[in-house]
């Protein structure tokens, strides 16, 4: 005897695990056979009682509900670009639509729906050239700050369209993890550091920011580090091949080229300079003023940011525990330990 048919997303979005097996006891019981409800039931492996109970329960709130999250998720999926997976699913659905589902329900249904964000890619490793000067490592890791302006990260970034490469330069205020400056350039040189410093510089020009970058050739220039000191700021420098001191930066370049570049609403392979410059713009700004993050309570970073400048204490964000961080920390304990222990 072979189970009844049916459509996988109907039954799925029902409560019941064995909804399929309780559909083909009553098909054999109640058609034209009239098979023994209890002998059914022993074949495809449920109870009589339970059988019985998903008879009598006329009570379908929950399938609506499903059904109605259901709709949600395709339209966000849809007008989010295919960027959510179900954490943020769960958190965008429950803060814009006022609902309150949980991450294991989302991920249910989106499972069955056949839907998920987009993945990153694998990034390449380069060999590094040898600077010209270096700043120690002041910041170390220590991406939890409690106000506006204290800490700047910036890097630069590359964008490829029909064979050519554009050039995303960027600072980046730890505190909201908002985009304070950001410039695009058909070439990757010292004029794109300096044009995005100076950008920060206007908009804030009596911060002055701890300012942390990696070792590329435009950071460790001279003329570089002397704006950094003619404008207060201290210099700090992530370690030769420790990509995750400078976390925040890289960790927006994967936001922005997976939901964005690699998206395939974008197309790049198609893409112009002028589509990738707009793309990237367009992409900014929503990130800015409107993407929610969990860690701010579902606010933007720029709604964090201001906030936080008209506020005599602004609010204080503590980052969600990491293991990778945590075993860092514990590693440095230790070996500070051991050192004042030999000493």
């Amino acid at each position: 005897m072979k189970k009844s048919k049916g459509n996988r997303k109907e039954w799925c979005l029902k409560r019941t695990r064995k909804e399929a097996e309780f559909q083909t006891v009553k098909h054999y019981h109640e058609g034209e056979r009239k098979l023994p409800a209890e002998w059914l039931c022993k074949v495809v492996g449920v109870s009589k009682s339970g059988y019985y109970k998903w008879l009598g329960n006329k009570d379908d709130s929950f399938e609506k509900e499903n059904e109605t999250l259901a709709e949600h998720i395709n339209e966000f999926h849809d007008v989010f670009n295919h960027i959510l997976g179900y954490r943020r699913m769960t958190e965008w659905i429950n803060y814009f639509c006022q609902t309150n589902y949980t991450y294991s329900r989302v991920r249910k249904v989106m499972g069955i729906l056949n839907i998920h964000s987009c993945i990153r890619r694998k990034k390449k490793k380069y060999k590094g050239s040898a600077p010209e000067a270096v700043a120690d490592n002041k910041l170390k890791r220590r991406f939890h700050v409690t106000a506006p302006n204290q800490v700047w990260c910036t890097d630069v970034t590359e964008f490829k369209y029909k064979g050519k490469k554009l050039y995303l330069s960027a600072i980046i205020d730890l505190y909201d993890r908002s985009i304070v400056a950001y410039v695009i350039s058909d070439r990757n040189d010292s004029k794109l550091v300096f044009d995005t410093f100076n950008q920060a510089r206007d908009l804030y020009p009596d911060a002055a920011p701890m300012f942390h970058s990696d070792r590329g050739f435009q950071y460790t220039m001279k003329a570089f580090q002397n704006r950094l000191k003619d404008a207060g700021m201290e210099q700090s420098m992530s370690r030769v091949g420790c990509c995750i001191d400078n976390g925040p930066c890289e960790g927006f370049w994967g936001i922005i080229k997976s939901e964005m570049y690699h998206n395939p609403a974008f197309k790049e392979s198609k893409a112009t300079r002028g589509a990738l410059i707009k793309a990237i713009e367009e992409y900014i700004d929503f990130y800015n003023y409107v993407r929610p993050q969990g860690r701010f309570g579902m606010k933007a970073p720029m709604a964090v940011r201001n906030d936080a400048l008209h506020a005599d204490n602004p609010a204080d964000y503590p980052i969600a525990y990491n293991k990778k961080v945590a075993n860092y920390w514990a590693d440095i304990h230790a070996k500070q330990m051991m050192s004042a222990m030999i000493n």
